[in-house]
């Protein structure tokens, strides 16, 4: 994939630099915060090779582009000099709830990695603990303990360094108020004060001996905080002594305020959460696992599964033990990949049965996105399955009473997170639980089955299009190579369909069919062409030409324009290419492959342009 040339693309759909506030991703998805929704051209960028849909909910323009998202960001980042979390303006057009989802994805989403690593590394740890491989009583256990539980305990200091990103505020000021509410002198305070029976003061008021290690809600409310004190602090506070009064200014008043109000706040709506949840376990244990099996494919469409990643967290960090978020996630992403594999069982379509494996299995070790939106949502009945198996396996695991131990990704493979305290048993459940969903949705969608109506290329729809055999000429006077011949996997791989390589002795590129010209790119490196006949034909000039930014290109031809074969659309500087170092094989790819029995080619070695090379049928 040409990241450059997709981050460009996506950048001007979304309604160029100046449309976007900030950017951050996730797993598998682009997460702009744009000025104006309405900039965004939402069908360009759905028919971007690369991305595979387009969300706008909470909060958030989300471009789904799955597992080579980090790529993507990194080539956007580098056109548009994006802060990661961060925003420019206020989305004040955008609704409470929203709101609240963007704050919250922003600040948790960066966080993640490092909680998963800590996570799996105690789940390996329990995992050997349990097999005697490692003594509890080693100081390599108390070692490796430890640096699993860095992460955790020292949560409030990552919080800060995010929040203080979404919040827009000095990060290193923030971090520091992480650190306050950890310091050593005053953890050991508030054991003294609570041995003695005695109590802590602050200018005479009352500081609550609570610990804020592994805590959630304090650290996020005391940046927020900081986010309304900072700037009147700056704004009050000369040019001359600005430099050093204004961060004294936020510390001497963000600090005690936590201390004696916040942070005892956060700390009572903490507890109460956790309380709420031990009522809901108590009394009625199935019931969450339950809706939240059967409702993430909803709620990840939305993005409101965000809203579950802080509860987690704070389980975790609590009690060392979620029942909340975990177990009904991984559950349901296992069922998304069971129903996409039924339906690469259950389809007659080549394509779609390379998707649904592709993004079923993708689905299982816990990346949905590309199975939601691929397959799952876009045939419907497929999502129904996914929804019936993640709720039936979330009941049994609310039944049994699973749990996680590590902030993971919810698939197949956060299964070591469910070694813990409770034994071999929670671990158990939890892959009977897996099975549940996947065997569940499977057989539910090979039930409902799939609509061939419903297929990009069905038989059915052949005829609707018209499509039927048609014969292409050289469109290139040169040497024709196969395509497994050509230095760039895309093409090599037959991912984008069938065709050839010509290796050019010449600089004009001509039709090869009369059609209509579908798409013209902006670099003029490649042009689409639909033959009367319904063949998608691309073709495309040299490999990574697209950084040539349409130096030594010159088209003939416009979006929408007739063409005859044999009209000349291109011509191409094959000095320029050489003098990049760039590789000037043209390829030449019926796109819809799929659509066709066969497709062959008629000649190998030189051609000349007109001369008859692939015939489709």
């Amino acid at each position: 994939m040409d990241y450059q040339s997709l981050a460009k693309d996506i950048l001007k759909n979304v309604g160029g630099n100046e449309n976007v506030n900030g950017l951050a991703h996730c797993a598998t998805r682009l997460r702009f915060n744009l000025k104006d929704d309405r900039k965004a051209n939402e069908a360009a960028l759905k028919n971007l090779i690369g991305v595979v849909g387009v969300v706008n909910k909470g909060g958030q323009y989300q471009v789904i582009i799955g597992n080579e998202v980090k790529e993507v960001y990194q080539a956007l980042n580098r056109l548009g000099k994006f802060s990661e979390g961060s925003s420019s303006e206020k989305a004040e057009n955008k609704g409470i709830i929203s709101k609240v989802l963007d704050v919250i994805a922003g600040i948790f989403v960066p966080i993640v990695p490092a909680l998963t690593g800590a996570g799996m590394l105690k789940a390996l740890l329990a995992l050997l603990s349990m097999l005697g491989w490692v003594s509890v009583e080693s100081q390599t256990y108390q070692i490796l303990n430890f640096i699993g539980d860095a992460a955790f305990y020292f949560l409030p200091v990552l919080l800060a360094s995010s929040a203080a990103k979404k919040f827009n505020c000095n990060q290193y000021i923030a971090i520091t108020l992480g650190g306050i509410l950890l310091h050593p002198t005053f953890t050991t305070m508030i054991a003294g004060a609570r041995e003695a029976g005695s109590s802590l003061e602050l200018f005479g008021l009352p500081v609550t001996l609570a610990n804020y290690g592994s805590s959630v809600i304090p650290i996020i409310l005391a940046i927020w905080f900081m986010s309304y004190i900072e700037p009147i602090a700056d704004r009050v506070m000369p040019k001359a002594i600005r430099l050093f009064m204004s961060p004294l200014t936020t510390l001497i008043i963000v600090a005690p305020v936590t201390l004696i109000v916040i942070g005892p706040l956060g700390t009572l709506l903490g507890t109460g959460l956790g309380n709420f949840i031990n009522f809901v376990e108590q009394y009625a244990s199935w019931l969450v696992p339950t809706l939240v099996g059967t409702f993430t494919p909803l709620l990840v469409m939305t993005g409101m599964h965000y809203g579950l990643i802080p509860i987690g967290i704070n389980l975790l960090a609590t009690t060392g033990y979620d029942t909340v978020a975990g177990p009904g996630m991984m559950v349901s992403n296992i069922a998304q990949g069971g129903a996409a594999l039924a339906v690469a069982f259950k389809t007659k379509n080549l394509s779609i049965r390379q998707l649904s494996i592709s993004t079923g299995i993708s689905a299982i070790a816990g990346i949905t996105e590309p199975a939601l939106y691929g397959i799952n949502l876009r045939f419907k009945k497929p999502l129904i399955a996914a929804m019936i198996g993640g709720g039936v396996a979330g009941l049994f695991l609310g039944i049994m009473n699973v749990g996680r131990y590590a902030q993971v990704a919810p698939g197949l493979f956060a299964l070591p997170s469910f070694f813990g305290e409770r034994g071999f048993a929670n671990f158990l459940y939890a892959v009977i639980g897996c099975v549940i969903a996947f065997v569940v949705a499977f057989a539910a969608e090979l039930i409902l089955g799939i609509e061939e109506s419903d297929e990009s290329v069905s038989k059915e729809q052949k005829a609707d299009k018209h499509i039927g055999p048609d014969q292409l000429t050289a469109p290139i006077a040169g040497k024709v190579i196969p395509l497994t011949d050509v230095n760039d996997p895309v093409f090599s791989s037959g991912a984008l369909g069938k065709g050839f390589g010509i290796i050019p002795s010449e600089g004009k590129i001509y039709a090869p069919v009369d059609g209509t010209i579908s798409a013209v790119f902006d670099s003029n490196h490649a042009i689409g062409i639909e033959s009367e006949q319904g063949a998608e034909i691309l073709i495309h000039v040299g490999i990574d030409t697209v950084s040539l930014n349409g130096e030594g290109f010159t088209s003939h031809v416009a979006m929408g324009q007739k063409v005859k074969k044999g009209e000349l659309l291109l011509e191409v500087d094959l000095a320029k290419i050489a003098e990049k170092q760039l590789d000037n094989v043209t390829m030449l790819v019926v796109t819809n492959s799929d659509a066709y029995q066969n497709i062959t080619i008629e000649k190998s070695g030189s051609v000349t342009v007109g001369e008859e090379l692939l015939i489709i049928e």
